[in-house]
């Protein structure tokens, strides 16, 4: 019977979580405060039996004071850990800024604000040689989407007519994982087919729920947190085709017009 061990159950963890337990598989997992399907982080002896007997195990903890906290407390263990699939969920963010140009796994990292980021990455692919990263742009999906930002007044639009990103629909990450439990090991990009500016998604967005676009806004009059400043420091487009040929995955929703409009459809 398939086993999946997951450190930090969250958004998209736990998407992946429902569709393998709804294809049979046992899923466990761990968060820093336990719930009825995860022990907690610091128990130790608890999270070193799931490792020796899980088959496949993941961890999507994003690093911590500029450290890795899985690879600090069970690096030795998931190095030597029987199992025969190893994944890691990181961030296109450790490609840095390319100036709105293409990138794929093949572009160096670090050089960009998610320097611990692009440090646990590289940790991870020399953990062990079976391991997968997965590295992932901008997650959307149900309940966490443009369309609630857009309702709820959060959304914002900014004057910067060059900008541009890539995104992920979060039920294409667990398609992409999956995809590669049959796949080689290495470094993934899984992002959607048509990077775009958030303007363009925020409005179209508005236009799905029949509401006015936010105002456009100087960056500097927007009244953003440091870290929604931070992001639009940044500016590149995530190529997708290694995924493609490698593990014959496709993204159900291949630009952010199917995928919002998927989630309209499907809104109680």
């Amino acid at each position: 019977m398939p086993h999946l061990f997951v450190f930090g159950l969250g958004y998209s963890a736990s998407r992946l979580a429902a569709r393998l337990r709804g294809a049979g598989w046992t899923v466990t997992g761990c968060r820093r405060a336990g719930d009825a399907d995860a022990s907690t982080f610091d128990d130790d002896a608890a999270v070193a039996t799931e490792i020796a007997h899980a088959t496949h195990i993941l961890s999507s903890v994003p690093p911590a004071r500029d450290a890795d906290p899985v690879l600090a407390r069970y690096g030795a263990a998931l190095a030597t850990a029987p199992a025969r699939w190893i994944g890691y969920l990181s961030s296109t963010g450790v490609y840095g800024d390319t100036g709105g140009a293409w990138v794929d796994e093949t572009a160096p990292i670090g050089s960009g604000r998610r320097s611990a980021r692009a440090a646990a990455d590289a940790t991870w692919q020399g953990l062990r040689a079976d391991v997968r990263v997965f590295r992932l742009p901008g997650i959307y999906g149900p309940g966490r989407s443009p369309l609630d930002r857009v309702r709820d007044g959060r959304a914002h639009r900014i004057a910067l007519p060059d900008q541009v990103f890539s995104r992920v629909h979060v039920d294409d990450i667990a398609a992409g994982v999956i995809a590669s439990f049959a796949g080689p090991p290495g470094v993934y990009n899984l992002a959607d087919d048509l990077p775009a500016s958030q303007n363009a998604v925020v409005e179209a967005a508005s236009l799905l729920l029949g509401l006015a676009p936010p105002p456009l806004l100087p960056l500097e009059s927007a009244g953003l947190s440091p870290a929604a400043r931070a992001f639009y420091a940044e500016n590149r487009r995530v190529a997708n085709g290694k995924a493609k040929r490698l593990l014959g995955w496709r993204p159900r929703f291949p630009d952010y017009r199917t995928g919002l409009a998927a989630l309209m459809r499907s809104a109680p």
